[in-house]
Order: C-alpha cells, then sequence, then structure tokens
C-alpha cells in the first residue's frame, strides 16, 4: 500500500507531554489560552485509513500559554471507538451518526466553553477535555439530526454558530444553527441534486452563503473502491445558494464552473453580497486531489438584482488555509492570512497517494483586501508552514497576533510561531520550541480561557 503519510505528513506514533517549554521572545501576557490544530495522524502506517490523506485518525496537538509563559505541549489522538480499542482502552460513550464512527481530524473548536474535534461526511464530532483527552462523540444532547461539519462559522455579534452538514445517504445538505452554549437552535434541510461535497460555505448579516459546486458523489469510483468516491461532475452545474438569515427563503444563482475548499470571508455590501474564496479551476478529477489547477485566492461579487456573478482574482499564487480576524466573520474587513502552496499539478505521477512534503511551503502571506497589497513572510528554508491563525490583541483589525506551527528542520521538530499582524514581516514576537515535530495537518483554533 502506498501511503500520502511520509516526508512532512509522515504520523508521529506517540503521545507526549511537555512542561515550561523554552521560549525565543517573549510570550505576549493577553495571550492566555491554548493553540489547537487537528490533522490525520494514522496509528499504523500498514491500517488502511493510512491510504488516504483525509482517512487518517485525528490528532490534536496544543500549545498552553499563559502569564507570558508556555505552560505545556500536548498531543493526543481523537479515540472513536476503533482506535480506543486498538490502544487497549475502552470505547467512549457517545451516539453515533449512520455506522460512521471516525476520530474526526480536520478541525478543533471551541463553543460554550467545551472543545470539539470535527468532521464532514456524516460522522460526528467528539468532544475533547481541556488537556485534549477525548471524551466522547457529541450530536449536543440529541439536537444534531446527522453529523456535522468540518468547517463552522461564528456570528461574532450574535454568537450563533452556523454549520453546513452533508452526507452520501442524504437527498439535501442540512444547515444547523447553535447558540453560544451548544444548543441546536435552528435545523433547515436544503434540497440539491447528485449529493455535491460541501467543504465550506460562508455567511454574512443577511445571508448563509451555500456552495453547489460540480464534486458529487460517484457511484463509479465507489464501486471500485475509493475511499472518498467524490469526482468532478461536468454535467452538475455549479451555483451558490443564498439563504435569508431572517426568513430562511433560499435563492441560487449560477456560479464560474470551479471547486472551493476554504471560504476567507464574506459580506454584503449594498446591492452585492462580497464572497472571498480560495478556488480551483476543477477539483476531484478522476476523484483524484492532485488533478484540477493551482488554488488561488478569489472575489466573487453577486448582484441581488441581476442574479450575476462577477469573479475577480485578488491574488494569483497558488495558497490555502485563508484565515482572517474572525471578530469580522460576515462584516467587511480589509485583512486576510494565507499559506503558500506548491502546485500538486507539477508533482510527476502524482495521485494523493503520491503526495509530496511539498504540498505546503514555508511562507505566509497577509493580504491587504483595500489596498489590493500582499506582505509574504518565509519561515525558514527547508521549513513548512501550516494555517495562519489569527488572535486579536486590540480593537483594530490587525492589532494582534498570527500564530501557526512551522517545522523547524534545524531542529527536526517543530516551533509555535507567534508574530506581529502589523509587522509581519518582522522578527517574531515569540517562538516556542516544542519537542517534537507536529506533522503537516489541516485547521486550528486559538480558544482563549
Amino acid at each position: 500500500m502506498t501511503t500520502p503519510f511520509k516526508d512532512g505528513f509522515a504520523p508521529v506514533n506517540e503521545e507526549i507531554t511537555a512542561f515550561d517549554l523554552d521560549v525565543t521572545g517573549r510570550i505576549p501576557a493577553e495571550l492566555n489560552g491554548r493553540y489547537l490544530r487537528n490533522g490525520p495522524n494514522p496509528l499504523s502506517l500498514d491500517d488502511p485509513s493510512a491510504g488516504h490523506l483525509f482517512f487518517g485518525e485525528g490528532m490534536v496537538h496544543g500549545v498552553r500559554l499563559r502569564d507570558g509563559r508556555a505552560e505545556w505541549y500536548r498531543n493526543r489522538w481523537v479515540r472513536n471507538a476503533r482506535l480506543a480499542e486498538r490502544l487497549g482502552e475502552e470505547a467512549r460513550p457517545g451516539p453515533v451518526h449512520a455506522g460512521l464512527d471516525f476520530a474526526a481530524n480536520t478541525h478543533v473548536i471551541g463553543l460554550g466553553g467545551r472543545t470539539f474535534a470535527t468532521v464532514e461526511a456524516g460522522a460526528l464530532p467528539y468532544e475533547l477535555g481541556y488537556e485534549l483527552d477525548t471524551i466522547g462523540a457529541c450530536d449536543f444532547d440529541g439536537g444534531l439530526p446527522g453529523g456535522f461539519a468540518a468547517h463552522t462559522h461564528l456570528d461574532p455579534v450574535t454568537g450563533e454558530l452556523h454549520a453546513l452538514a452533508y452526507f452520501f445517504g442524504w437527498d439535501h445538505h442540512q444547515h444547523l444553527v447553535l447558540d453560544p452554549k451548544g444548543v441546536v437552535q435552528r435545523v433547515t434541510d436544503i434540497p440539491v441534486a447528485d449529493k455535491p461535497m460541501v467543504h465550506d460555505f460562508a455567511i454574512t448579516e443577511r445571508f448563509v452563503v451555500i456552495y453547489d459546486l460540480p464534486v458529487t458523489f460517484s457511484m463509479a469510483h465507489a464501486e471500485r473502491g475509493d475511499r472518498l468516491p467524490y469526482a468532478w461532475n461536468d454535467d452538475h452545474p455549479a451555483r451558490i445558494g443564498l439563504m435569508s438569515r431572517e426568513t430562511g427563503d433560499l435563492r441560487w444563482v449560477d456560479a464560474p464552473p470551479c471547486w472551493v475548499f476554504h471560504t476567507l470571508n464574506a459580506y454584503d455590501d449594498g446591492d452585492e453580497v462580497v464572497v472571498d474564496v480560495v478556488t480551483y479551476p476543477k477539483g476531484f478529477v478522476d476523484a483524484r486531489l492532485d488533478l484540477g489547477g493551482r488554488p488561488a485566492l478569489d472575489r466573487w461579487r453577486i448582484n441581488l438584482a441581476t442574479g450575476r456573478v462577477g469573479q475577480a482574482r485578488l491574488d494569483d499564487r497558488a495558497q490555502e488555509f485563508p484565515r482572517m480576524d474572525e471578530r469580522r466573520t460576515g462584516r467587511p474587513y480589509r485583512y486576510g492570512y494565507t499559506s503558500a502552496t506548491r502546485e500538486l499539478i507539477d508533482v510527476v505521477g502524482g495521485e494523493l497517494e503520491d503526495l509530496p512534503d511539498g504540498a505546503f511551503d514555508n511562507t505566509l502571506i497577509k493580504h491587504d483586501l483595500r489596498r489590493g497589497t500582499q506582505e509574504a513572510r518565509q519561515l525558514g528554508r527547508g521549513a513548512y508552514v501550516g494555517e495562519p491563525v489569527f488572535v486579536g490583541a486590540g480593537e483594530a483589525e490587525d492589532d494582534g497576533y498570527v500564530m501557526t506551527f512551522v517545522n523547524n528542520p534545524a531542529r527536526g521538530a517543530a516551533d509555535l510561531v507567534i508574530l506581529s499582524a502589523q509587522d509581519f514581516t518582522g522578527e517574531p514576537v515569540a517562538t516556542v520550541h516544542l519537542p517534537a515535530r507536529v506533522p503537516l495537518g489541516f485547521h486550528g483554533s486559538w480558544l482563549a480561557d
């Protein structure tokens, strides 16, 4: 069996707890909480889950900061029933949707003082304790009719958490709204054809923005044994749904054919809705992740009067994992942050199983969307960086810090690098030296205490 879990993606094989970490620079005293990041980390490379990047068991890496100190680093597997059994432990209690008990590996979020590892496509999130121990699968006290979503969006004004769930066994998507305590308030089924994948979505003050794009469930790929049987479908028209957050009314508009993994942000602008996304010309061509073209940062302007969608290129460089100051989610904003990537289509013989270490680069990009300019911040020769997470410190939009795990090839281990957002290309404010390598992974959050 070939595996994508090599080089930067190679899993770590033990859980570590380390205290009083070494720091270069000075950790800002106002950073009081945990930086957490999730990602696939198969327990064994001999297991079938190690044959596909999206199916490795989730492992959450965390650093606890308090009073200018890095108190601890922990990495813990998300223990679904199968993983707990393989570790010789008892299964954690909790519900299961449609027989899908998955060690959630995509994101880690906070809600109502609790911590959740999340994943899409029908499985439920797993709740974690403060020190990353697994509590169990969670359906929010029975409020979830089915699975959840990898990506959620929190409205900073109302405190509502929005999610968009999908599952190949449904003929609909499901929009979910949870209150700040984690109680499900609304569930809305959205009929869709062809069972499309929907990795992310967006919210504005007025709308939930839904991407119905030409990557759909493929029975042909399921029958040939593909673990993730979704493929580009030329017969499925691309469209964007605008669902009123007030009335629930839904309007569809035609969209440029493309694939979108991730949203930067969206907002209302008079008679238009602005949506900033990382787009690919296609995605999952023949169910392969590496075919379909290079990702770039684009802006859609949806005219509410005409229903037309204008598309403009904000930055042509290959990039992914867009993040912004989430205190401005769904509102007009100025700054965004992305990770530079190398083009997967340049990889010779590059099927997903042969995904290279070079999928991620050593560079973060800060976008000034008002001026149309960018700053690039390189983080060391031979390093690879993850998703840039913004943490606000003052009221101004860029008054804060950008955090990410960075592979340090000189040490053979990872650092948590903390940059000043206002001095993005300057020296790091602080670098927390971790005792172990952190494999390339997916998404994370800063969870303030």
